[in-house]
C-alpha cells in the first residue's frame, strides 16, 4: 500500500442504519465500533453536511476522522465520498468497518479490496468511490438460521447469547482498526486472524 504522507487524515466509517429502532441490529456493528472508538478520542459525534455524523480528532497519534453516514446503509456511498473528498483522504486511508454474513459470530477479518460479498452497503461506497481498494474491518455475525431470510437476519438484534460476547468483539473490532493505521494490513491481520 501506497504511504500517502505521515500526515494524511484516516477516514474510518462505520456502517450502520440510522435510528433507535435500528441500535441493537447486526447491521449496526459498524457504529457500535465507531461509538467506541469515538469514546476512546474522547469525542462526540456532530451532524457533517455530507449527511453523516462525524468526529475529528486523533486516535494512536494518527489525524482521524470517524465516521456514521446517515443514510440507510444500501445508500452509504454518497456520504463516504462527500466526507473523502472534504478531508481529502487517499482511498488507501479510508477503513470500512462492517457487519460480516460471511464469518462466524465473534470472528474478524481485515482486508484490502475485494468484492461486496452481497453487502449492500459496500457496494454503494465501491461505487462511489470509483475503486476497492480500501481497507475493511468485517465483523462477522454469521449465517442466520434455518431458512430466515438474510435481509430479515441482519435486521434483527444480537440474540441473548450473542449479546455476552458483544463488548468484547467491539472492544476487539475497534483494537484492529486502530492497528491498521499504526501497524499496517499484514501485522493487524497477523494479530487479529484467529480462527
Amino acid at each position: 500500500m501506497a504511504d500517502a504522507g505521515a500526515d494524511a487524515p484516516w477516514l474510518v466509517v462505520g456502517l450502520g442504519n440510522p435510528g433507535p429502532e435500528y441500535a441493537g441490529n447486526r447491521h449496526n456493528a459498524g457504529y457500535m465500533v465507531l461509538d467506541l472508538l469515538a469514546a476512546r478520542m474522547g469525542g462526540r459525534f456532530k451532524a457533517h453536511k455530507a449527511r453523516a455524523e462525524v468526529v475529528e480528532g486523533r486516535l494512536a497519534g494518527r489525524r482521524v476522522v470517524l465516521a456514521k453516514p446517515r443514510s440507510y446503509m444500501n445508500e452509504s456511498g454518497g456520504p463516504v465520498k462527500a466526507l473523502r473528498d472534504f478531508y481529502k483522504v487517499p482511498l488507501d486511508h479510508v477503513i470500512v468497518v462492517h457487519d460480516e454474513l460471511d464469518i462466524p459470530y465473534g470472528t474478524l477479518r481485515l482486508k484490502c479490496g475485494g468484492g461486496d460479498n452481497g453487502h449492500n452497503g459496500l457496494r454503494s461506497i465501491t461505487k462511489a468511490l470509483g475503486g476497492r481498494d480500501y481497507l475493511r474491518v468485517r465483523f462477522g455475525i454469521g449465517r442466520p438460521p434455518g431458512r430466515m431470510d438474510a435481509a430479515v437476519f441482519v435486521l434483527r438484534d444480537f440474540a441473548a447469547a450473542e449479546r455476552k460476547e458483544l463488548d468484547l468483539n467491539t472492544e476487539r473490532a475497534a483494537d484492529a482498526t486502530e492497528a491498521l493505521f499504526t501497524d499496517g494490513l499484514d501485522r493487524a491481520q497477523n494479530v487479529y486472524h484467529t480462527a
